[in-house]
């Protein structure tokens, strides 16, 4: 099975386990799943296709696919931001397929690309940088006050996964 079969494999059932389908257009599709492909290959992990990646994976967890705005996104659009996931009304009608706003914090963003124009190329130097990085960093861990979700990253989710609350219902959490 090729890396493009076992990405699209593991989409249909994400989307099937979470109430979505994939991208009715086939040509987009194929498109989506060649850039989540590209960016396994680049990065060693599948950041969003259609969003600027670091190469820091801690920059990237928002985006890593299924990313963490798209269940608000097919809420509220009815297909997540590069239109991999989208809900029953868009499968149906695929002409609805279109834009829509960005979600992820602006801040993430510029420190993603901050991240990605200082990144080292050769593969010696990132792994020196990583161990620095991995030495120096605190990391802060979020917890959602609803429901008591548990998360380590910069900026905490804009939707709890578990209870669907919004970031500012999460709290860092502190261990007293």
């Amino acid at each position: 099975m090729s890396r493009k079969e076992i990405i699209i494999e593991a989409m249909k059932r994400n989307a099937e386990e979470n109430g979505y389908y994939l991208c009715p257009d086939q040509q987009l599709l194929s498109d989506l799943i060649d850039g989540l492909a590209t960016n396994t290959d680049r990065y060693g992990y599948g950041s969003c296709p259609c969003r600027v990646a670091s190469g820091t994976k801690t920059y990237d967890v928002d985006i890593i696919c299924p990313c963490e705005y798209r269940d608000a996104d097919v809420d509220e659009y009815g297909m997540c931001y590069c239109g991999l996931f989208v809900s029953e009304k868009i499968k149906n009608s695929p002409s609805l397929l279109g834009p829509i706003p960005e979600r992820r914090p602006q801040a993430v963003m510029d420190a993603a690309l901050a991240a990605a124009e200082t990144r080292p190329h050769s593969s010696k130097e990132s792994a020196d940088s990583t161990k620095r990085q991995k030495k120096s960093e605190k990391i802060t861990v979020w917890r959602c006050t609803v429901c008591g979700y548990l998360c380590a990253r910069e900026y905490p989710p804009p939707i709890c996964p578990i209870c669907k609350a919004k970031a500012e219902r999460f709290e860092i959490f502190t261990i007293h």
